[in-house]
């Protein structure tokens, strides 16, 4: 059996259920999923405000019936996504959501 990195099961799992497009701002805690979203054939909509990323999300899957995923960044980036999430939500819109977490190997080191 061959083993997966967690970025690569995460990539593996949108792939799988039809995402091709997501919205949110490149960092850190996604680099490692990011280097392979290209070749899985993912499109990363880069913003500069992750609520305008939501928001967008929400345009693309009321628009398209597909899910609209949202890569938020951990920390105040998954807070600014509130507002959107919740029109999304009232408005029945298939947005996901996906924020990273530090490492258990990184926790209380100050990263």
């Amino acid at each position: 059996m061959t083993k997966m990195t967690p970025s690569e099961a995460f990539v593996e799992t949108m792939v799988a259920n039809g995402v091709d497009t997501t919205f949110g701002i490149m960092g850190s805690a996604f680099m490692d999923a990011m280097d392979i979203f290209t070749p899985a054939g993912i499109r990363l909509v880069p913003v500069v405000h992750e609520q305008g990323a939501a928001h967008m999300a929400d345009g693309y899957a009321r628009v398209s019936g597909r899910h609209g995923v949202v890569v938020g960044q951990n920390g105040p980036g998954i807070s600014n996504c509130v507002t959107a999430i919740a029109a999304a939500f009232w408005a029945h819109s298939p947005v996901v959501i996906v924020t990273p977490e530090t490492g258990t190997m990184g926790i209380g080191l100050g990263g």
